[in-house]
């Protein structure tokens, strides 16, 4: 069997190809839909937030913000008495993009899954979520050791 880091970047790998190739057909670029599906839950937040969830560079979530802006998917704004951050919400166009995002990665995650049962679908999440949840930790522990 390969070995676990092999595992997930070949699966990402072609993951990400499969979406790639169904949001160029909706006209999203790169980083979009992480932002659009971060939205579509929380509804609206400042950039710094938007770049820590989605696991973007603050930078390169601001290039990405302006690109969505201009294509009339999202609004910055500031909040009355924050006047420091710009808080981003998605637009009626951006809501209809999220929407078609949803039924594409409904319909990846299925092909992916097509060979699993529904038990080992759940069980594959739980392990993800964990793994996932002990990196971060490991990360916030190294960061608050500086």
């Amino acid at each position: 069997m390969e070995s676990l880091h092999y595992l997930l970047m070949k699966t990402h790998a072609m993951f990400y190809r499969k979406i790639q190739a169904e949001i160029g057909k909706i006209g999203l670029t790169s980083g979009q839909p992480k932002i659009l599906e971060f939205l579509q839950k929380y509804k609206e937040a400042d950039q710094k937030t938007i770049a820590s969830y989605c696991e973007i560079e603050q930078a390169t979530v601001g290039s990405i913000l302006l690109r969505m802006e201009t294509a009339g998917l999202v609004v910055r704004r500031q909040k009355e008495g924050n006047r420091r951050s710009l808080y981003v919400s998605m637009t009626e166009k951006g809501e209809k993009a999220a929407q078609q995002l949803t039924g594409i990665f409904q319909s990846v995650e299925a092909n992916a899954a097509s060979e699993l049962s529904e038990n080992e679908v759940t069980a594959l999440k739980e392990l993800l979520t964990k793994l996932c949840d002990s990196m971060q930790t490991q990360a916030a522990e190294k960061e608050a050791g500086k």
